[in-house]
């Protein structure tokens, strides 16, 4: 065992072992990159076939949402004007409701007033006047130079009342003028 070709047999018989688990084992290990590579191309095709219509799907679905925020965004400031439309409206509707309320109770107060006035023209009720005046004037005192009937003026223009006796203590004149004839008769009782 002291020959070196012995050790030199030996040393290349281990070396070739080695060489052949080395191949044996790169072998085995190209044949599953090759597997993995036709996986790999595979997935690629498919994803090739796949991806662009995925692809258009998702930039359509973008737009759709683009468009549907625009329209809601619309929609908003239409309906946020409707609500400002409405409530103009309502203000409106009730400022003229107030006008229209006070409207009827000046109408309706001007009807009373019209109704119990012509009540009293028809039924010969004197009207009630009142006991002091709205503002301070001074009293009308009657004027001759303006009045041709000697009759004192009244205070209100539409008075059809006689004037009162400005001296209630004095007797009347007598009249002067003769009595005219009585021409109706009564008839007689049988």
């Amino acid at each position: 065992m002291n020959s070196p070709f012995f050790w030199l047999g030996i040393s290349l018989l281990l070396v070739a072992i080695s060489l052949m688990a080395l191949l044996t084992v790169a072998i085995l290990t190209l044949q599953e990159l090759a597997r993995a590579a036709r996986s790999a191309e595979k997935l690629l095709d498919s994803l090739n076939h796949e991806l662009p219509a995925t692809l258009k799907d998702l930039r359509l679905t973008g737009k759709e949402l683009a468009m549907l925020t625009d329209e809601v965004s619309g929609s908003m400031q239409s309906a946020r004007s409707v609500v400002q439309q409405v409530d103009q409206s309502l203000s409106e509707a009730k400022a003229q409701a107030q006008k229209a309320q006070i409207a009827t109770q000046i109408t309706t107060h001007s009807l009373l007033a019209g109704a119990t006035a012509a009540f009293q023209v028809l039924t010969g009720q004197p009207r009630r006047r009142r006991t002091h005046p709205p503002t301070r004037r001074p009293p009308i005192t009657p004027n001759p130079q303006h009045n041709s009937h000697n009759r004192p003026l009244s205070s209100h223009p539409l008075d059809l009342t006689e004037p009162s006796d400005p001296n209630p203590h004095q007797k009347p004149e007598p009249a002067t003028s003769p009595k005219a004839p009585n021409t109706y008769e009564q008839p007689k009782k049988h």
